[in-house]
């Protein structure tokens, strides 16, 4: 069961959508702590600021597409994580050391190389989008 009590790795982005890269951070993530929660910036249809203009999927269809994706793996929401609407986040900021650990996680050239932009092209030339 999902406490929010426990520590817990946090994940926040526009999950454009959720795609085998993001699938492989949540597996890196769950190992830190046993448990995840997923923010998804609310950005569905937000055309302001650099790399903003492309978000066709909405709330209900973002959770959709992670739910459906992490099942595939035996993850389950309310279990292992848990997926939360955020405002449209840009930028972390914090004024000291208090407990938080910023973390970049590096990939091979197989999984850095996936673009949920490329995606997003493929799903409209496929008129599926």
């Amino acid at each position: 069961m999902f406490n929010p009590k426990k520590p817990t790795v946090q994940m926040l982005g526009r999950w454009q959508p959720w795609h085998q890269g993001h699938q492989e951070l949540f597996k890196r993530c769950l190992a830190k702590t046993g448990q995840v929660i997923i923010q998804v910036r609310d950005v569905s249809g937000d055309s302001d600021g650099a790399e903003q203009n492309d978000n066709p999927f909405s709330w209900k269809e973002v959770c959709k597409n992670i739910e459906d994706s992490l099942k595939k793996d035996s993850y389950e929401r309310g279990i292992d994580y848990e997926i939360m609407l955020v405002p449209n986040i840009t930028n972390i900021t914090y004024g000291r050391n208090v407990g938080y650990v910023f973390e970049e996680e590096s990939f091979d050239d197989e999984i850095s190389s996936i673009s949920a932009t490329k995606i997003r092209d493929d799903l409209r030339n496929k008129g599926e989008l």
